[in-house]
């Protein structure tokens, strides 16, 4: 199942732009992956400033949010996914929403970029043998308990 978390908070952005307030972001620093300065991080967060004013070519996809900003009058690119986001909220009255933080990818179980309808006969195979298939000695039963 698809994430809502981008979906939330581009709603979110659009909401908050439309209302005249600046959209904040508040993004766990320590997700892998991710593409920030290291050098504002405060306890392993980092807020940035998303209004359409401070940075440059928001994108904001369901596998990724990308932007360019200054950082003491340096460009740099900005990259992170969206479950890295702990919060979206406004400068100006704190309104938004935050968000649980999200379990790391590992590499035994990499984070799915997309969905894939056909899976690939060679992870079936693989699939299939590593999880053996138990067939049910009897029928389940449901019993009502007052």
């Amino acid at each position: 199942m698809i994430s809502n978390r981008p979906y939330i908070i581009r709603a979110m952005y659009e909401w908050m732009v439309d209302n005249g307030w600046t959209p904040h972001v508040q993004v766990d620093a320590l997700y892998p992956g991710i593409q920030i300065p290291q050098q504002f991080v405060q306890e392993g967060v980092i807020v940035f400033n998303i209004a359409p004013a401070a940075v440059v070519g928001l994108d904001m996809d369901n596998d990724g949010f990308a932007f360019k900003a200054r950082f003491q009058g340096v460009e740099q690119v900005v990259r992170f996914p969206p479950e890295a986001v702990l919060a979206i909220f406004a400068r100006e009255n704190g309104q938004g929403m935050p968000f649980p933080r999200e379990p790391y990818p590992t590499e035994d179980k990499p984070a799915k970029a997309g969905l894939s309808a056909v899976k690939d006969s060679e992870t079936d195979k693989a699939e299939a043998s590593a999880k053996p298939v138990k067939k049910p000695t009897k029928k389940p039963t449901l019993s009502v308990v007052k």
